[in-house]
């Protein structure tokens, strides 16, 4: 059960003195730092949160953390989603749990946020409608924009309604190469993270690579197709999409490398769709 969330771009907004000040107001008796962050590690000690929980894996955790769990990520054939319990361990947890269980607690995901008018006429309601998301802001090894170029416009000949998404700065890195289609439409820079959320949960399927939005289609019951290579430590068993209507498209190599996606087809890709 989650009782508060609180979000660290907010904090960044205070002085360092404010943002001790306002993780003390939250009276937390243990802070887990499941993504390591030097700053965010040094306030939390200053607030004096009597039980930091980091990996022994950072250096600065040595300094920051009164409790190092001793794991390694990079060579583990647990999932992510399985490894971060890993930092419960110290707080009496047994085991990790099954990705069956993982699945199941992910059934609890819900949409709070709901689109505006204009969001929701975006949606041609006489088509299926897909979501390409071609950047991962350095989190994955992306597939070829040209690829999802070509992926957009055989859809569209098909009958689908597409839909590119990202951030602003995503957007202008592709925005001129999207083809000049009533079916294909540009929407880069333009949701909240909750709108792109909401926007995820109204569309048929999204295509994307190891990141973010992949994982929320997931969780939403989407059709989701990632993009993979089966290179350590970016395979799809440690970041696959978790869901029930996912499928994981890797290339058919014997010795892994990040060039591998390029193997990867848009027919291939368009057949899974």
């Amino acid at each position: 059960m989650v009782d508060e969330i609180h979000s660290y771009d907010e904090l960044e907004l205070l002085p360092v003195q404010g943002r001790i000040a306002a993780i003390k107001t939250w009276n937390a008796d243990v802070f887990i730092h499941v993504f390591p962050h030097k700053e965010i590690a040094k306030i939390a000690k200053k607030a004096k949160v009597p039980n930091r929980i980091g990996t022994s894996h950072r250096s600065f955790h040595l300094l920051t953390c009164t409790i190092r769990p001793n794991f390694t990520r990079k060579k583990s054939d647990e999932h992510e989603a399985q490894l971060n319990f890993e930092l419960l361990r110290p707080l009496g947890l047994e085991s990790l749990p099954s990705l069956k269980e993982v699945k199941l607690s992910m059934a609890r995901f819900q949409l709070k946020h709901v689109l505006t008018t204009d969001q929701n006429n975006l949606f041609n309601p006489s088509k299926k409608s897909v979501i390409i998301h071609p950047k991962s802001q350095g989190s994955a090894v992306e597939w070829p924009i040209e690829n999802y170029i070509e992926l957009a416009l055989k859809l569209a000949e098909k009958g689908y309604q597409v839909f590119f998404t990202g951030t602003t700065k995503e957007g202008d890195l592709f925005r001129e190469l999207i083809p000049k289609q009533d079916s294909i439409l540009d929407v880069t820079g333009r949701f909240s993270l909750s709108e792109l959320i909401a926007f995820i949960g109204k569309a048929d399927v999204l295509v994307a690579c190891s990141t973010g939005p992949l994982h929320i289609a997931a969780a939403l019951n989407k059709h989701a197709i990632g993009l993979y290579i089966n290179k350590r430590p970016m395979h799809p068993g440690r970041w696959g999409a978790l869901g029930e209507h996912t499928d994981i498209i890797v290339p058919a190599t014997t010795e892994p490398k990040e060039k591998d996606i390029l193997s990867i087809g848009v027919d291939e890709v368009l057949d899974k769709v």
